[in-house]
């Protein structure tokens, strides 16, 4: 199974509750645009972080306090795709058997899909359970605008693009990540559809599908992207109309559509770049990352990576401070690539590995726009109900 196979899977949420799995360190770990994007989240947080972030290079801590008694664990909630209970060389799998050999602390880790992660803290807001949740934009924000996340500076917080830090402290992003799409290179030779409008073409009829808007995290991303491209909401909609006729019908799993493509029983879906690049790569060889452009004929994309808040009543939230601090380490962000094909969100980590010069090339020519991801929490609910009524699909 690939490392990011199942990403943005919302199956849990059907069957009630969270895959919930503890961690421990029992063995040595496996040794036109910036890495990090231009999410447009807002400006770095006012308050100064909690230490100094260490000089690159610096050896990690090895006298970092452990934890004790009943205090020794850090509960986390994550959007699916960094941990894999069948591969261990995945970034979650590696960086936390690292923090619990650095610190002492058990991670025990629950995961979902984007949106479900945030309906599960909010669930149990009242006697929150988790310390630590990490999830798309914009449920990040959702979460932070429904009052579940508490303000936390980390360490090295100085250091992540400012458009991926909340301007309130209440969440930053650990990984970055862009939004694709992908087609079948077989079925389609001469290369991808170039334009949102080369999608209405007849001969894409039942052969292309996208996640659903308001369930998937990439799905969301695709309506964000329309609104972009296309100047405004209203045409967006009119847009994703007139695609109905040539598309499958609902997903709410992104991960699901990739070997769909790979065989040919759907041409073109939506994606994006860490879980397609790998997956093509590694099990779906007949998938290829395009990005459709507007009507101006360019290509865009724009950030969408895993952003990470602390809970609000967190039971073990000191320890809940140190994972967010480890996960934007050095080392553990010069791993996002390394190991998970992902981009660091850190600006001074400059990555050298094959994977980080892969996937920085799929973003050459490619324009990122930045997204005000408090305006899109805002409009969210209004922009799902409108994707609903135009594609005909039920809320």
């Amino acid at each position: 199974m690939s490392q990011v196979l199942s990403r943005r899977f919302g199956a849990l949420i059907a069957a009630g509750g969270l895959a919930l799995t503890g961690l421990t360190a029992c063995s040595s770990s496996k040794s036109g645009s910036s890495a990090a994007g231009s999410a447009g989240g807002g400006t770095a947080p006012a308050a100064a972080p909690a230490a100094a972030c260490p000089a690159l290079g610096a050896a990690a801590a090895t006298d970092a306090p452990k934890a004790e008694g009943s205090n020794g664990t850090v509960s986390i909630y994550s959007a699916d795709g960094l941990y894999d209970t069948k591969d261990d060389n995945n970034w979650y799998n590696q960086e936390f058997k690292k923090f619990t050999a650095l610190t002492g602390i058990k991670v025990e880790y629950a995961e979902d899909g984007s949106g479900g992660v945030e309906t599960k803290v909010d669930q149990e807001k009242a006697n929150p359970k988790a310390d630590v949740i990490v999830t798309l934009p914009p449920f990040i924000q959702k979460a932070e605008a429904s009052g579940l996340l508490q303000a936390y500076s980390p360490v090295c917080v100085d250091k992540v693009d400012p458009s991926l830090v909340d301007k309130n402290g209440q969440w930053e992003a650990v990984m970055g990540d862009y939004l694709s799409f992908i087609y079948n290179t077989k079925m389609l030779p001469d290369g991808p559809p170039k334009t949102w409008n080369d999608l209405l073409d007849p001969k894409f009829a039942k052969k292309l599908q996208y996640s659903t808007p308001g369930v998937a995290g990439d799905g969301t991303g695709v309506m964000i992207k329309a609104i972009h491209d296309f100047g405004s909401r209203d045409a967006a909609f009119d847009f994703f109309k007139k695609l109905q006729s040539n598309n499958v019908g609902p997903s709410k799993s992104t991960g699901a559509l990739e070997s769909k493509v790979n065989t040919g029983d759907l041409w073109v879906a939506n994606g994006d770049v860490q879980m397609n690049y790998v997956d093509g790569k590694t099990s779906y060889p007949n998938n290829k990352i395009f990005f459709p452009a507007g009507a101006d004929g360019k290509p865009t994309t724009f950030a969408l990576p895993y952003m990470a808040g602390l809970v609000k009543g967190a039971p073990h939230a000191d320890n809940g401070k140190k994972l967010i601090d480890f996960l934007l380490s050095e080392q553990a962000q010069l791993d996002a690539s390394k190991i998970a094909y992902g981009f660091p969100t850190r600006t001074d980590i400059k990555p050298t590995d094959d994977n980080y010069t892969a996937i920085s090339s799929l973003l050459q020519g490619v324009t990122v726009f930045p997204v005000d991801w408090n305006d899109v929490a805002k409009n969210y609910n209004s922009d799902v109900k409108a994707w609903n009524i135009a594609t005909g699909t039920p809320s």
